[in-house]
């Protein structure tokens, strides 16, 4: 009996220590366990029961004549026909591997079918999308990638700044080309704050204008004051501030327009419609105004001036939204809720603004201020967002797409210190620099580490 007992505790002992470095590793080091565990075991149960897979969820197609034929002469029923899988590619959250569809198929049919995939290959998910004519893409995630976010390493092109993780593992960009104005919408500690840190964070190093219109007396954007081209804290300043840029934007077009003035006979000239066409040494550099809490731009007292600024503030913004792409001024309005009972003009500025960020919101009514036109799944999604994870938000825009993203958490002093090292990226802009935001070095902000929520 003794013997049993030692060859038990022999045998069970190391066993149980590797079952419970395994969970620890899993809860710990959740990228390192994948690799080593997950991903080996999640590959081999997908070949082992990929055709019995794709036959439960209705991926197969009617074999064709040839292997009706050979069945035919086997005496054997045909085997229906299965996507053809193409060459796997690991990653430190699941793996992508592209599938050949049969005739008749369509990437919609994967999309159906990607929850009855999931459970079949034990993953934490699976997210298709349509690469190219006649080829799906599936990307299988082994773990919750937003619960520990670790944003891949994604080089930051012109205007083009990496800020959180998708749900599906893949980065989410703010692409300024090719959405040029966005609202971002939260609660208080949703983390609207830390996206708009992660923007800022990451325009920083690039040769852009970043102006500020902070009316809570400049305490979210004044730590960015050494990179900031124009700062305003306050209604009147924002009034002024926007009118510059307003006659900014103006003398854009002008240039622009003398720009087109070019000779018939000129084969090699090329006509432009916006600054990127400019030659270079006549580009002025992009704008990107940071609004915050712009609800603040539209509250008043109640008393006739105050009103009419409102009034001139709402216009100078509703210009700008319609106009500003082709002049390079791009806006990213954040706040709490925007809606039309804000009053004139707040649903006329909002239709221009196609991007969408909803973070975490109190009601059902403030996600539909941002993701009404997208569809009412996404209101949902955003209405479905836990408080215990303060970054998460429904990113979407009007063509009618959408996907949960985190934003990484952000210190304050770490961004801060970024504006400093970057002061000298500061584009040289006379009509600015009234509003150029004091700057005292002797506060500068000690770096600290970037976290993940």
């Amino acid at each position: 009996m003794s013997e049993l007992l030692t060859a038990v505790v022999g045998v069970g002992g190391p066993a149980a220590a590797v079952v419970g470095g395994a969970r620890l590793a899993r809860h710990r080091f959740p990228a390192v366990h994948w690799s080593v565990i997950g991903l080996p075991t999640t590959v081999a149960r997908m070949h082992l029961t990929y055709r019995d897979v794709m036959d439960s969820c209705g991926l197969t197609a009617t074999p064709s004549r040839r292997a009706r034929a050979s069945a035919r002469l086997r005496n054997t029923s045909p085997v229906p026909a299965t996507p053809r899988r193409g060459r796997l590619r690991p990653n430190t959250g699941g793996f992508t591997i592209r599938l050949r569809m049969r005739p008749g198929q369509d990437p919609s049919d994967f999309t159906a079918a990607s929850d009855r995939l999931r459970h079949a290959w034990g993953v934490q998910a699976v997210h298709v999308r349509s690469v190219e004519s006649g080829w799906v893409e599936l990307r299988v995630l082994g773990r919750d990638v937003l619960k520990d976010v670790r944003m891949p390493r994604v080089r930051s092109d012109f205007l083009r700044v990496p800020i959180a993780l998708r749900i599906d593992g893949l980065p989410h960009v703010r692409d300024f080309r090719s959405v040029p104005h966005e609202l971002v919408l939260g609660a208080t500690q949703s983390g609207k704050s830390m996206y708009q840190r992660a923007l800022v964070r990451g325009i920083a190093p690039q040769p852009v204008a970043l102006v500020g219109i902070d009316c809570k007396w400049g305490v979210e954007l004044a730590p960015f004051a050494p990179r900031l081209s124009a700062l305003a804290t306050d209604p009147d300043l924002a009034e002024n501030l926007l009118n510059v840029l307003v006659d900014e934007m103006e003398d854009r077009y002008l240039l622009i327009r003398r720009s087109q003035g070019l000779s018939l006979d000129d084969e090699d000239a090329e006509i432009t419609s916006d600054i990127w066409g400019l030659p270079k040494d006549e580009r002025p550099p992009p704008i990107v105004l940071l609004l915050d809490e712009i609800a603040e731009l539209f509250l008043t007292a109640g008393g006739k001036e105050e009103e009419k600024r409102r009034q001139r503030i709402v216009n100078a913004l509703i210009r700008l939204a319609q106009l500003g792409r082709a002049a390079g001024i791009y806006l990213e309005a954040c706040g709490q809720r925007f809606g039309a009972e804000l009053g004139n003009g707040a649903t006329m500025l909002r239709a221009q603004l196609t991007g969408r960020v909803c973070h975490r919101v109190n009601d059902e009514a403030s996600a539909r201020m941002a993701l009404a036109d997208i569809g009412d799944d996404a209101v949902m999604a955003a209405t479905a967002i836990h408080a215990d994870r303060p970054g998460t938000a429904v990113a979407a825009d009007t063509s009618g797409g959408w996907t949960h993203i985190r934003t990484p958490e952000h210190d304050l002093a770490d961004v801060s210190w970024a504006c400093v090292e970057y002061a000298h990226m500061v584009p040289d802009m006379p009509s600015l620099a009234p509003f150029a935001p004091s700057v005292t070095l002797a506060a500068t902000p000690v770096p600290a580490t970037v976290k993940a929520p």
